[in-house]
């Protein structure tokens, strides 16, 4: 029972850590596209000049990966904890996010009041929880509803607007579902990932994305779903479970192909390549030597050079 456990968990973090490496590839790939001398590479679909930097998306994976790691599950106190004591302010965080780890860190402040009080008293419906959040889904792929519900706990601790918990789901889940079936069926996949997401805008753009499955260009297909360009979850979910949908087994393709479509492309790029990161039987989920490399190394206290 024991060595079974064992290697249930050493599965887990070879998961979570495969996840996490194609969400830093993607997240600092489509970071070097806010730099203008590079939007020639991309139209040209040539690799920007190296170091690519990650931001905000994948500091903050780190440290979801660094508490499943030693807790094995969210603690919500911990992550935050962590969210603040790693937060560099120049890793491009938003202006919410910054004053509440701010708080946190120098004044002690209290997380939960702190995301309550967020936008009015609404939450947050941004992006930020979901662009974080897939390496969780790898580490949980093999129970998709708690997936579900740690994603939706790792969530609270910045998000407290149902859409914005609703994006953290769906791309857990998608994960999960992507890391542990040999095929993505487009259609049957982003359907199982929707039963598992609430009623709201998150889930009605995934069966918008459904409906453009036929829909060849990206960019035609972030017309109608958005591309992050207004930092929302339902604007940046839906469009990159419909890339991963088109290109479930090409980590290069799906990662240009989200590009080219703009908006807030490292937040996208960082969401698929997180989920495409674990997929099975593709080592670093496809993810190239050579994009690994120009990739900056993910920070020491993450652990991450620890696992396989």
């Amino acid at each position: 029972m024991h060595v079974r456990l064992a290697a249930m968990t050493d599965d887990r973090r070879n998961r979570a850590v495969a996840s996490l490496r194609g969400l830093a590839v993607g997240d600092a790939f489509g970071s070097c596209f806010f730099v203008p001398e590079n939007y020639d590479a991309l139209v040209a679909r040539r690799l920007p000049a190296d170091p690519w930097r990650w931001t905000d998306d994948a500091e903050m994976a780190c440290s979801i990966f660094a508490v499943l790691d030693r807790l094995g599950e969210v603690d919500q106190d911990a992550l935050a904890a962590s969210f603040a004591a790693h937060h560099d302010f120049d890793r491009g965080y938003g202006p919410g996010v910054n004053r509440m780890l701010r708080l946190i860190r120098q004044e002690g402040g209290d997380w939960r009041k702190l995301v309550a009080e967020s936008w009015d008293g609404r939450g947050s419906w941004g992006n930020g929880a979901a662009m974080r959040v897939a390496p969780l889904g790898a580490y949980f792929a093999d129970d998709p509803e708690r997936a579900a519900a740690q994603a939706a706990a790792s969530a609270e601790v910045t998000h407290a607007h149902p859409e914005g918990l609703a994006g953290a789901v769906a791309v857990a889940v998608a994960t999960a579902l992507a890391t542990t079936r040999p095929r993505v069926e487009g259609a049957q996949w982003l359907r199982d990932v929707a039963a598992h997401v609430a009623p709201g805008l998150v889930r009605d753009g995934i069966a918008n994305a459904i409906s453009l499955l036929p829909l060849e260009d990206s960019q035609s297909a972030a017309a109608t779903l958005g591309n992050g360009r207004e930092v929302s979850a339902q604007d940046t979910v839906p469009f990159c479970l419909w890339i991963v949908a088109k290109h479930p087994d090409d980590y290069v393709e799906a990662l240009w192909a989200t590009a080219v479509a703009g908006g807030d492309i490292d937040t996208t790029c960082a969401i698929v390549g997180g989920i495409l990161g674990a997929r099975p039987g593709r080592g670093q989920g496809g993810v190239p030597d050579g994009w690994l490399r120009r990739c900056e190394r993910l920070p020491d206290w993450a652990g991450v050079d620890d696992a396989s």
